[in-house]
């Protein structure tokens, strides 16, 4: 019985995954920047002069939908900006 629900929670878990963008939580080595990102279109053109390599930037803005979206980002040793995770505020907590 334990493993019988072990498995159904496997399979429940992972049934919320999926390939595309839908999901409400990102992190990978290779996000890709949408619209209202900082680095969509490239590398924003001034660098990030005083700030450490590694230090953490967060990015909030509203996407195409409606939605808030939460991202981070990482600074690169040439200054550059990784985007890191990205992160959707469910819309249930929108609903009046």
């Amino acid at each position: 019985m334990k493993h019988a629900l072990a498995a159904l929670s496997v399979v429940l878990l992972l049934s919320g995954c999926t390939a595309g963008g839908s999901s409400y939580y990102g992190y990978s080595a290779n996000l890709e920047p949408i619209p209202g990102s900082i680095t969509y279109g490239g590398q924003p053109r001034t660098k990030l002069k005083k700030a450490p390599v590694g230090s953490i930037v967060p990015h909030q803005f509203i996407d195409s939908y409606g939605r808030k979206v939460y991202e981070t980002y990482i600074i690169e040793p040439d200054r550059s900006l990784r985007l890191t995770s990205r992160r959707w505020q469910p819309d249930f907590l929108f609903d009046d």
